[in-house]
């Protein structure tokens, strides 16, 4: 049965709109025994490998031979770095298909020749849709390069790929020492690059930058939650640049912001194993989300800590995302075996709770196979899932398209009744000061903070949400 999602515009029109299937289907067998695990993401990886080298670029003399094309037939750093670190993972791996193939060697020396042609003489790459000479994006790069080059740096049969390689991420390095960011979790993958390279390529001056931007301290409130607010895409990506930085440079006191995101996490799960996206202050905002980046930090903080509450979030990730979504991390129970080792006794994870976290002005709620989410400063205040049926999100607005588009100023609870309040005012304006009228008839010269206000109108907005049986009102 497919999924149905529902936008409730209250007042105007009710939108069905026909969406993905959402729930998971278990995958047997992924659970349990780990070396059957670790088999099964490298056959997955196999299969990945074939795809990639079907699409790899052949056009010798080119710019682009050797590299991984996007969507618009464009090669890219990012995508070629991801191939090759799947690549490097077959090529030692004594299971794989590729397991020392010539013909991938060839491969891996092609697309480390495209990424030193991509590469600026500052050491950076491009991000090609936005970011140009982008210290980030070269730390994106560098994390899957310099996992490659730690399988291939004993390997003589692999030595001048190896030392091909090592001259790209030196060169990166340099500009990580140095470069500047746009986001908070920038700040976090630089640092994790750094700590590669420092692994790698031992050298005061990683380990100083990254003190330097662990300075300005992380970036977690008192709920758990990162500042973008990021639940599919950035707060993963955080929690696994901490893990790694606190792995490498001996600094556990990294791991506990991770165990807060990674507890407050547990309670933006859907009964069907999506992920709360509602208050994202990023590109993630009302998407679908999934566990899958989830992983890592869950399958390693289980194990670092026995805990057994994040044990049965790995094992419910693995069961169902399977090793096929899961593959892209075989490098990292390559480089580390203790990854191997067997997830303690299973907790329960909740699913029936009333919790609230005021700094993302959010309120969840889950009753088993039914759940809510309600939201402060959020046009889309209320959403609602049970089964297969989804209320995307309901709003309310005077207009579709007008300025009274509801969204709660402050969210409060009294009794079993949540409250969200807002209110607009819009004036009217009277007619320019005469004696500073311009007298050449421009508008743009006639700021409106300058006139009189009248006729000033006032919308107020007051809404209820209280919980019934077996759903809301």
């Amino acid at each position: 049965m497919h999924r149905r999602n529902f936008m409730l515009k209250t007042g105007l029109s009710a939108l069905l709109v026909p969406f993905l299937p959402g729930a998971l289907r278990a995958v047997p067998g992924l659970e349990g025994d780990p070396d059957r695990f670790f088999q099964q993401l490298i056959e997955a990886n196999d299969r990945s490998v074939s795809l990639l080298l079907a699409r790899q670029m052949q056009r010798p003399g080119d710019r682009f031979d050797g590299g991984l094309p996007n969507a618009q037939d464009i090669a890219t750093a990012m995508g070629t770095a991801t191939m090759v670190q799947r690549l490097a993972s077959a090529y030692i791996a004594p299971d794989s298909i590729y397991h020392q193939s010539e013909s991938l060697r060839a491969s891996l020396a092609q697309a480390i020749a495209f990424l030193l042609r991509t590469q600026h003489e500052d050491g950076t790459i491009d991000l090609l849709e936005t970011n140009f000479h982008s210290p980030p994006d070269t730390a994106f790069v560098v994390e899957p390069l310099c996992l490659a080059y730690g399988h291939m740096r004993e390997r003589p049969d692999l030595a001048g790929v190896a030392a091909t390689l090592k001259g790209f991420l030196l060169a990166a390095g340099e500009a990580l020492i140095v470069g500047g960011i746009h986001t908070p979790n920038h700040r976090w993958v630089v640092s994790m690059a750094l700590a590669r390279l420092n692994l790698l390529f031992p050298d005061p001056r990683y380990v100083q930058r990254i003190d330097r931007w662990l300075a300005e301290g992380i970036d977690i409130d008192p709920d758990g939650q990162y500042h973008e607010r990021s639940t599919h895409i950035y707060s993963p990506l955080t929690d696994r640049c901490l893990i790694t930085v606190a792995r490498l440079l001996d600094r556990p006191e990294l791991l506990d912001p991770v165990r807060r995101n990674l507890d407050m996490t547990l309670y933006y799960v859907h009964p069907n194993g999506e992920l709360a996206t509602e208050a994202s202050g990023r590109q993630d905002k009302y998407q679908v989300g999934t566990l899958q980046s989830y992983f890592y930090p869950y399958h390693f903080l289980a194990l670092q800590d026995a805990n057994g509450r994040f044990a049965a979030m790995s094992r419910f990730i693995m069961q169902n995302m399977g090793a096929e979504k899961l593959s892209h991390n075989l490098a990292y129970f390559q480089e580390d075996a203790s990854l191997l080792k067997p997830l303690p006794a299973t907790t329960a994870l909740p699913d029936d709770y009333e919790r609230a976290f005021p700094h993302s002005q959010l309120v969840r709620i889950r009753r088993g196979r039914y759940d809510a989410t309600i939201l402060a400063g959020n046009p889309t205040f209320f959403t609602f899932q049970r089964g297969e049926a989804v209320l995307q999100g309901l709003r309310v607005a005077t207009s579709f398209f007008g300025a009274g588009q509801f969204s709660g100023e402050k969210l409060e609870k009294a009794g079993n009744t949540y409250v969200l309040t807002w209110q607009l005012s819009k004036p009217y304006y009277q007619p320019y000061p005469e004696a500073e009228i311009p007298g050449d008839g421009d508008w743009g010269r006639l700021p409106r903070e300058k006139r009189a206000l009248s006729e000033v109108q006032h919308l107020r907005c007051h809404v209820e949400i209280e919980e019934k049986d077996a759903g809301f009102e």
